[in-house]
């Protein structure tokens, strides 16, 4: 089964998901294709079959090389797929331009003070009041 193969990892690193239980919701949840198309939890999948996995921002393209009933260890567990090389380039060069964006351009001086969190929500207020008063 497809959900079990995604979490089939024991202690250490899991294969892809923590858990079983979410490894099923992100299938259920289109995050897993197989062969290119979407897949139930349920799936029988095969040594050669090409998965799909979106975890986040991250997309890897892997080809399942070995089955196990069993969980196992990470360094184990890593030798059941092979990611692809195009795979691991984009992932790493999408993570090095989410680096270089920072923090998604968020300039921050720390908390705000007294000062600047009064003059928040005199703006708020202001705002508020002026939409009440729009449709009077």
């Amino acid at each position: 089964m497809l959900a079990s193969y995604a979490w089939t990892s024991g202690s250490g690193r899991p294969v892809f998901f923590k858990t079983r239980s979410l490894a099923k919701s992100a299938i259920e949840g289109g995050k897993v294709h197989c062969g290119g198309e979407r897949c139930k939890a349920s799936k029988e999948i095969r040594v050669g079959d090409q998965l799909q996995i979106r975890q986040g921002f991250d997309q890897r393209s892997v080809e399942v090389l070995q089955l196990s009933d069993q969980r196992r260890g990470a360094p184990e567990a890593q030798l059941l797929y092979r990611e692809s090389e195009e795979s691991i380039a984009a992932r790493e060069a999408a993570a090095a331009q989410r680096k270089a964006q920072g923090a998604g351009g968020l300039i921050s001086d720390g908390r705000p003070s007294k000062s600047n969190g009064g003059r928040s929500f005199v703006f708020a207020m202001s705002v508020i009041h002026r939409r009440r008063t729009d449709w009077l």
